[in-house]
């Protein structure tokens, strides 16, 4: 993309959570976006006092909000946005999450600047999917919120096209912004040996069996229920196929109660790594994959990570949302719902694709590129 002119251009963006360090999806989501929109745009990123100070951050960050729950609900944080705003000169606000949608508008109203909410899920779907009995309370303010913004930047096309369809806003103001990785392609064939050589000797595993690996965070629902697919409707399936030599590693914190009994799995094929600090080696290291996430809307941060780093993936239709399958590069393969059968055979079949992950991938989930798009949308006044 041409070089962005952001003399006029200085945003204020409140992110009120935990960014940094940024060792979840979601987490990585904001830090790594804001980390390559600082280059293009003047920020000042707004955050909680809990948050470290970020590496990769080139504009201001200021965790100046406080970590309880009424920071949500706090008339008298207006005032303190105003100042930031006023004294930063900025000309758009940018929400992560429609939580602070009030907030907004009333900034909005008062300075003048132009309200960007940043989407990373249809909020209210996400509990709905999940069971919560107040998302219809949700959909109504999520509704509300975006339909009060300039621009609506939205994580997946789907996710776009359904606000447009369902809260009536105006298809001018919304924009794809999706989740993306920070390198621009794939690692060496050298690097993944060395990398699935060390997981080997780290968890045992024989030179002869493909690794299959799974990452999430275990105390979120839809990850809960992908796992306990893996465990109870996928793995049996592939224990019984007399040609297929592989072990499954799970990764990912939070391992409920209910499930303590994980490790006794691991002679079914199981490993549970938990919570790994270098989850770049699983992915370098892994061969294929698992993603059978069938709730929680979105685009799985995990998947994108993954094809990234050139593995062969197999994904549910709901756990693929967001990524389109024609830039793969064969990489990916999207099965029905809740259809295990045809998931395991899959994760069987896809042994023989090596070709690597096509360069238009990189182009699409690359977060310079994705920053840029922001940026230039921004900066057209759109």
């Amino acid at each position: 993309m041409n070089n962005i002119n952001t003399n006029r251009t200085h945003i204020v963006a409140i992110a009120p959570y935990n960014i940094f360090p940024a060792k979840m999806g979601g987490q990585k989501g904001i830090a790594c976006f804001y980390a390559a929109f600082s280059k293009c745009v003047d920020v000042t990123l707004v955050s909680v006092k809990s948050n470290a100070n970020p590496v990769d951050f080139s504009g201001t960050f200021m965790p100046v909000m406080p970590n309880a729950k009424h920071r949500y609900f706090n008339p008298f944080g207006v005032f303190s946005f105003l100042k930031i705003i006023r004294k930063q000169q900025a000309s758009h606000l940018v929400l992560e999450h429609p939580y602070l949608g009030w907030l907004g508008f009333l900034l909005k109203k008062i300075t003048g600047v132009k309200l960007i909410i940043h989407s990373h899920n249809i909020e209210s779907l996400r509990f709905k999917s999940t069971g919560k009995w107040w998302w219809k309370m949700l959909w109504l303010y999520e509704k509300w919120t975006h339909r009060q913004a300039d621009i609506n930047f939205f994580i997946t096309d789907e996710d776009q096209q359904f606000a447009i369809k369902h809260f009536k806003l105006n298809p001018s103001k919304c924009h794809t912004i999706t989740y993306g990785f920070d390198f621009g392609k794939a690692p060496s064939i050298e690097e993944k040996s060395i990398a699935k050589t060390a997981l080997q000797k780290k968890h045992n595993i024989l030179s002869t069996n493909k690794i299959l690996l799974f990452n999430g965070t275990l105390d979120y629902a839809p990850n809960l229920n992908a796992l306990k697919n893996i465990l109870y409707d996928i793995n049996p399936i592939l224990l019984q196929a007399s040609n297929f030599n592989y072990t499954i590693i799970i990764c990912g914190k939070g391992l409920p109660a209910d499930l303590n009994e994980l490790k006794a799995f691991s002679d079914k094929h199981i490993v549970y790594a938990g919570f790994v600090d270098d989850i770049s080696l699983y992915f370098k290291g892994s061969d294929i994959f698992i993603n059978p996430v069938v709730e929680g809307g979105g685009i799985k941060t995990k998947l994108v990570e993954a094809l990234g780093n050139n593995m062969s993936c197999i994904s549910t239709v709901e756990g693929a949302i967001g990524v389109p399958e024609k830039i793969t590069g064969g990489k990916l393969t999207i099965v029905s719902n809740t259809n295990w059968t045809e998931f395991s055979n899959a994760i069987m079949a896809c042994r023989s694709i090596t070709d690597p992950i096509d360069e238009n991938f990189f182009k699409h989930f690359y977060w310079n590129n994705i920053a840029e798009k922001a940026a230039s949308i921004i900066n057209s006044g759109n």
